[in-house]
Protein backbone atom coordinates (compact mmCIF):
# COMPACT_ATOMS: atom_id res chain seq x y z
CA UNK A 1 0.00 0.00 0.00
CA UNK A 2 2.79 2.42 0.92
CA UNK A 3 4.51 1.78 -2.41
CA UNK A 4 1.30 2.70 -4.23
CA UNK A 5 1.04 5.89 -2.20
CA UNK A 6 4.66 6.77 -2.96
CA UNK A 7 4.12 6.05 -6.66
CA UNK A 8 1.04 8.28 -6.72
CA UNK A 9 2.97 11.06 -4.99
CA UNK A 10 5.81 10.68 -7.49
CA UNK A 11 3.38 10.99 -10.41
CA UNK A 12 1.75 14.02 -8.81
CA UNK A 13 5.16 15.64 -8.24
CA UNK A 14 6.20 14.96 -11.84
CA UNK A 15 2.96 16.43 -13.16
CA UNK A 16 3.33 19.49 -10.95
CA UNK A 17 6.91 20.01 -12.17
CA UNK A 18 5.78 19.62 -15.77
CA UNK A 19 2.95 22.12 -15.29
CA UNK A 20 5.39 24.57 -13.70
CA UNK A 21 7.73 24.24 -16.69
CA UNK A 22 4.90 24.70 -19.19
CA UNK A 23 3.51 27.69 -17.32
CA UNK A 24 6.96 29.28 -17.15
CA UNK A 25 7.40 28.92 -20.91
CA UNK A 26 3.98 30.40 -21.60
CA UNK A 27 4.54 33.28 -19.17
CA UNK A 28 7.83 34.17 -20.89
CA UNK A 29 6.31 34.13 -24.38
CA UNK A 30 6.35 37.62 -25.88
CA UNK A 31 2.96 37.95 -27.58
CA UNK A 32 2.90 40.72 -30.17
CA UNK A 33 -0.09 40.43 -32.51
CA UNK A 34 -3.73 40.68 -31.34
CA UNK A 35 -4.26 36.96 -31.95
CA UNK A 36 -1.13 36.05 -30.02
CA UNK A 37 -2.11 38.31 -27.12
CA UNK A 38 -5.63 36.84 -26.93
CA UNK A 39 -4.27 33.28 -27.11
CA UNK A 40 -1.59 34.02 -24.53
CA UNK A 41 -4.16 35.36 -22.08
CA UNK A 42 -6.55 32.44 -22.66
CA UNK A 43 -3.84 29.83 -22.18
CA UNK A 44 -2.64 31.46 -18.96
CA UNK A 45 -6.21 31.53 -17.62
CA UNK A 46 -6.84 27.88 -18.54
CA UNK A 47 -3.57 26.67 -17.02
CA UNK A 48 -4.77 28.17 -13.73
CA UNK A 49 -8.30 26.78 -14.08
CA UNK A 50 -7.79 23.24 -15.36
CA UNK A 51 -7.16 20.41 -12.91
CA UNK A 52 -5.22 18.50 -15.59
CA UNK A 53 -4.54 20.52 -18.74
CA UNK A 54 -2.52 17.64 -20.24
CA UNK A 55 -5.44 15.17 -20.39
CA UNK A 56 -7.72 15.46 -23.43
CA UNK A 57 -10.39 13.40 -21.61
CA UNK A 58 -10.41 15.52 -18.46
CA UNK A 59 -11.87 18.63 -20.10
CA UNK A 60 -12.81 19.74 -23.63
CA UNK A 61 -10.17 22.44 -23.17
CA UNK A 62 -6.64 21.00 -23.09
CA UNK A 63 -3.05 21.44 -24.19
CA UNK A 64 -1.73 20.18 -27.51
CA UNK A 65 1.81 20.21 -28.86
CA UNK A 66 2.84 21.06 -32.39
CA UNK A 67 5.90 22.09 -34.34
CA UNK A 68 7.22 24.67 -36.72
CA UNK A 69 9.76 22.60 -38.62
CA UNK A 70 12.74 24.49 -40.02
CA UNK A 71 15.53 23.43 -42.34
CA UNK A 72 17.56 24.92 -45.13
CA UNK A 73 14.69 24.06 -47.50
CA UNK A 74 12.24 26.23 -45.53
CA UNK A 75 9.41 24.84 -43.42
CA UNK A 76 7.15 21.77 -43.55
CA UNK A 77 3.35 21.74 -43.72
CA UNK A 78 0.90 18.90 -44.19
CA UNK A 79 -2.60 18.97 -45.65
CA UNK A 80 -4.83 17.88 -42.77
CA UNK A 81 -6.80 14.79 -43.79
CA UNK A 82 -10.02 15.78 -42.03
CA UNK A 83 -10.27 19.55 -42.35
CA UNK A 84 -8.36 20.00 -45.60
CA UNK A 85 -6.07 22.90 -44.71
CA UNK A 86 -2.29 23.20 -44.69
CA UNK A 87 -1.05 23.05 -41.11
CA UNK A 88 1.97 22.44 -38.94
CA UNK A 89 2.36 18.86 -37.63
CA UNK A 90 1.22 18.18 -34.08
CA UNK A 91 -1.55 16.80 -31.92
CA UNK A 92 -2.74 15.56 -28.56
CA UNK A 93 -0.50 14.57 -25.68
CA UNK A 94 -0.05 10.98 -24.60
CA UNK A 95 -0.43 10.26 -20.85
CA UNK A 96 2.50 11.74 -18.96
CA UNK A 97 3.90 13.39 -22.09
CA UNK A 98 5.20 16.97 -22.20
CA UNK A 99 3.88 19.15 -25.03
CA UNK A 100 7.38 19.56 -26.51
CA UNK A 101 7.76 15.77 -26.59
CA UNK A 102 4.33 15.46 -28.22
CA UNK A 103 5.43 17.94 -30.88
CA UNK A 104 8.50 15.82 -31.61
CA UNK A 105 6.59 12.52 -31.66
CA UNK A 106 3.68 13.79 -33.74
CA UNK A 107 5.99 15.42 -36.28
CA UNK A 108 7.99 12.24 -36.74
CA UNK A 109 4.77 10.24 -37.06
CA UNK A 110 3.08 12.62 -39.51
CA UNK A 111 6.04 13.53 -41.70
CA UNK A 112 8.63 10.78 -41.33
CA UNK A 113 11.29 13.48 -40.95
CA UNK A 114 14.28 13.08 -38.59
CA UNK A 115 13.37 16.16 -36.57
CA UNK A 116 15.05 17.28 -33.36
CA UNK A 117 14.91 20.10 -30.84
CA UNK A 118 17.56 22.84 -31.13
CA UNK A 119 20.73 22.62 -29.09
CA UNK A 120 19.93 23.64 -25.56
CA UNK A 121 16.52 21.98 -25.53
CA UNK A 122 12.94 22.70 -26.53
CA UNK A 123 12.03 26.22 -27.62
CA UNK A 124 8.47 27.58 -27.56
CA UNK A 125 8.20 29.80 -30.64
CA UNK A 126 4.45 30.30 -30.96
CA UNK A 127 1.12 29.50 -29.33
CA UNK A 128 -2.52 29.62 -30.33
CA UNK A 129 -5.86 28.97 -28.61
CA UNK A 130 -8.64 27.82 -30.93
CA UNK A 131 -11.71 25.58 -31.22
CA UNK A 132 -11.16 22.16 -32.76
CA UNK A 133 -14.47 20.40 -33.25
CA UNK A 134 -15.85 19.51 -29.82
CA UNK A 135 -12.51 20.41 -28.23
CA UNK A 136 -10.72 23.66 -27.56
CA UNK A 137 -6.97 23.45 -28.09
CA UNK A 138 -4.32 25.34 -26.20
CA UNK A 139 -1.66 24.69 -28.79
CA UNK A 140 1.99 25.21 -27.90
CA UNK A 141 4.26 25.34 -30.96
CA UNK A 142 7.91 24.34 -30.65
CA UNK A 143 10.79 24.87 -33.05
CA UNK A 144 12.05 21.63 -34.57
CA UNK A 145 15.03 21.28 -36.89
CA UNK A 146 15.28 18.84 -39.77
CA UNK A 147 17.90 17.64 -42.18
CA UNK A 148 17.39 18.25 -45.90
CA UNK A 149 15.36 15.14 -46.71
CA UNK A 150 11.96 14.68 -48.28
CA UNK A 151 9.04 13.83 -45.97
CA UNK A 152 8.00 10.16 -45.93
CA UNK A 153 4.69 9.90 -44.05
CA UNK A 154 3.34 6.43 -43.26
CA UNK A 155 0.27 5.22 -45.23
CA UNK A 156 -2.21 6.09 -42.47
CA UNK A 157 -1.16 9.75 -42.40
CA UNK A 158 -1.79 12.49 -44.94
CA UNK A 159 0.42 11.96 -47.99
CA UNK A 160 0.35 15.67 -48.76
CA UNK A 161 3.41 16.72 -46.78
CA UNK A 162 6.15 18.90 -48.22
CA UNK A 163 8.70 21.62 -47.75
CA UNK A 164 7.68 25.18 -48.54
CA UNK A 165 9.62 28.41 -48.66
CA UNK A 166 8.36 30.78 -45.98
CA UNK A 167 6.59 33.03 -48.52
CA UNK A 168 4.84 29.95 -49.98
CA UNK A 169 3.88 28.68 -46.54
CA UNK A 170 2.45 32.05 -45.55
CA UNK A 171 0.17 32.00 -48.60
CA UNK A 172 -1.17 28.52 -47.86
CA UNK A 173 -1.13 28.13 -44.09
CA UNK A 174 -4.10 28.19 -41.76
CA UNK A 175 -4.58 31.69 -40.30
CA UNK A 176 -3.77 30.36 -36.82
CA UNK A 177 -0.23 29.61 -38.01
CA UNK A 178 0.60 32.80 -39.91
CA UNK A 179 1.90 34.71 -36.88
CA UNK A 180 4.13 31.78 -35.95
CA UNK A 181 5.62 31.49 -39.42
CA UNK A 182 6.25 35.24 -39.53
CA UNK A 183 7.89 35.06 -36.12
CA UNK A 184 10.26 32.24 -37.09
CA UNK A 185 11.05 33.68 -40.52
CA UNK A 186 11.80 37.13 -39.11
CA UNK A 187 13.55 36.26 -35.87
CA UNK A 188 14.34 32.57 -35.66
CA UNK A 189 16.52 32.04 -38.69
CA UNK A 190 18.16 35.45 -38.54
CA UNK A 191 18.98 34.64 -34.94
CA UNK A 192 21.25 31.84 -36.16
CA UNK A 193 19.28 28.84 -34.88
CA UNK A 194 21.63 25.90 -35.35
CA UNK A 195 23.35 27.80 -38.14
CA UNK A 196 20.56 27.06 -40.61
CA UNK A 197 20.57 29.07 -43.82
CA UNK A 198 17.51 28.90 -46.04
CA UNK A 199 18.34 27.99 -49.64
CA UNK A 200 16.32 27.89 -52.84
CA UNK A 201 15.43 24.42 -54.08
Amino acid sequence: MMSLVRKARTVDNQRAALLLSVRSGVDQFDAVTPREMASHERIQLELNRLADPFDRDADPVHLTGSAIVVGSWGTVLHLHKRIGIWMQPGGHLEPGEAPWDAALRETREETGLPVRHPEGGHRLVHLDAHPAGAHFHLDLRYLLLSDDVEPSPPPEESQHVRWFSFPEALELADEALVDGLNRVAAHGLSGGLAGIQVTER
